[in-house]
């Protein structure tokens, strides 16, 4: 299985600000989700690999998982370039107009979202092999999860503009026939239950 986990809450997150390749530590209801996915991933089945993209938010949950990480730039989010840190309230209209009309807009000093689609695709098909024989996780962003998602569905990064993604939420892509198939979409696990008795969440 390919478990595909958004990495929880950050101070930019609760500003509702685009984040993109800003660099932020969990805040303190991040920290707790990461405990939480970690243990509703952990109950369903061992977990045999972790995967992360290189940000602090995406390592420090993929930590909770206790096995040793891999980090992979192909997971990393979108960059917005100069809208990163804008809240999504204050991008102007005809910028939000032009990422969904047009896969390849490239904001000032940012990326496309075809450019992204491209490089988590590939990182997709890379670990589908592995993935068909065990359990691997990978911590990321919304919008690289959203294309893994459009990839085991064989549609384009379009989709991303009709789904949602929670915060420290989990997709689960199966195999069947070295063919990927969606067995989950935005799990998500309470963090009122989870533990926080562990150390080095910062």
């Amino acid at each position: 299985m390919l478990i595909l986990v958004r990495h929880g809450r950050t101070a930019a997150n609760k500003a509702n600000q685009l984040q993109g390749r800003l660099d932020q530590h969990l805040d303190e209801v991040g920290q707790r989700q990461a405990i939480a996915v970690s243990d509703m991933v952990k109950a369903m089945g061992p977990v045999d690999e972790v995967i992360s993209s290189p940000l602090k938010r995406a390592q420090q949950t993929a930590a909770q998982f206790g096995v040793p990480i891999n980090t992979d730039e192909r997971f990393l989010e979108l960059s917005y370039g100069i809208f990163e840190g804008v809240k999504h309230a204050d991008v102007p209209s005809e910028v939000w107009a032009n990422w969904r009309r047009d896969f390849a807009y490239v904001p000032e000093g940012g990326e496309s979202l075809a450019a992204l689609d491209e490089r988590v695709r590939g990182a997709c098909v890379d670990l589908a092999e592995r993935a068909s024989e065990s359990n691997v996780v990978v911590v990321s962003h919304v919008s690289p999860m959203k294309s893994a998602v459009a990839w085991a569905l064989g549609v384009d990064i379009g989709i991303s503009w009709n789904c949602h993604l929670d915060h420290a939420s989990v997709c689960r892509i199966g195999f069947r026939n070295g063919n990927p198939i969606l067995k989950t979409f935005n799990e998500t696990a309470s963090i009122d239950s989870a533990r926080i008795d562990r150390q080095g969440l910062t």
